[in-house]
């Protein structure tokens, strides 16, 4: 959006790192869960949240790769609190079950980043049967924060503090297919890695406004937003730059900047429903902002993540 980098109305640009977005904020009290969390703008996201004082807890596929992440940060900032707790968001038992040993630790939980993703896989399907990049980067996610919701509420209530829910999508999902394929979500003949990805990140687009919407209606101190990163030099992105692209990216700060502007920058207060890019609020397709497909998605999704 602010390609030359020039600020937008909320100060920050596309260069703005997230030291910077969450200068000055205390986050001392607030515990956080990150998905994704062992690497990439995943791992920048933690790291920065720690930082300035959450409780972070990890939910990462490699517990061997999110603890060395952990000890990492820790010799960095001693002081942070961090824990790594295994998730596979691609499996709804995994969700189940990340969700269950969570819950049973009776933490607060005021912030809740959708992070992980997945991207360019040729067809598969998820453990549930589902196209493995709709499962993941949507589907997970919804049960996740479904599994969770309680207890944010909880939180939001007792302690008088707003809970945030972001969801991390793309830019991508503007080549979604013609918005989202419910009745051929599975067909390999239909099949396109990259609409499946951008079909997958307009899932959370949609996702966040129609919870946004419901936690409104319920009048929960909860937001949902949704957030691009921007093109980020991480090892997904990494091997199909150019030399002169590599100067055009981001780097993991500065991928992470949105993400933890719209998690703890106290602009951000009161605002949800919408989609940021470079940490300010951004205009996302016309799809992403169809009333109607976020609810039908909303119920898909139930139907899909009933445990029958």
């Amino acid at each position: 959006m602010w390609f030359f980098g020039r600020k937008g109305s909320s100060g920050f640009s596309k260069w703005s790192t997230a030291e910077e977005v969450t200068q000055g904020i205390d986050g001392t009290g607030l515990t956080a869960i990150v998905t994704g969390a062992s690497s990439g703008i995943g791992k920048g996201t933690t790291r920065v949240l720690a930082f300035r004082g959450v409780h972070v807890v990890m939910g990462v596929r490699n517990t061997d790769s999110g603890r060395k992440v952990r000890e990492a940060i820790l010799e960095e900032n001693p002081n942070a609190k961090i824990d790594v707790m295994e998730l596979d968001l691609s499996s709804m038992a995994s969700v189940r079950n990340f969700a269950s040993e969570f819950n049973s630790l009776g933490l607060p939980l005021n912030l809740l980043i959708n992070n992980a993703g997945i991207f360019g896989y040729p067809f598969m399907l998820s453990q549930d049967k589902i196209e493995l990049q709709f499962g993941t980067n949507h589907l997970g996610h919804f049960l996740l924060t479904n599994l969770l919701l309680e207890t944010m509420k909880s939180t939001a209530r007792q302690s008088h503090k707003e809970g945030r829910i972001v969801n991390v999508s793309s830019v991508g999902h503007w080549f979604a297919f013609r918005g989202i394929q419910f009745d051929t979500i599975n067909d390999e003949s239909r099949f396109n890695s990259m609409y499946a990805y951008g079909q997958s990140k307009l899932a959370n687009i949609l996702h966040a406004k129609e919870l946004a919407k419901r936690l409104k209606e319920e009048g929960v101190e909860i937001t949902a937003n949704s957030v691009h990163p921007g093109a980020v030099d991480t090892n997904i992105v990494r091997h199909g730059l150019s030399i002169i692209a590599k100067y055009l990216v981001k780097n993991i700060s500065q991928g992470a900047s949105t993400t933890c502007y719209v998690a703890l920058n106290p602009q951000v207060k009161g605002v949800s429903g919408e989609y940021f890019s470079d940490c300010n609020i951004a205009e996302p397709s016309a799809l992403a902002k169809d009333n109607e497909l976020a609810k039908k998605l909303w119920d898909f999704s139930l139907s899909l993540t009933d445990p029958k």
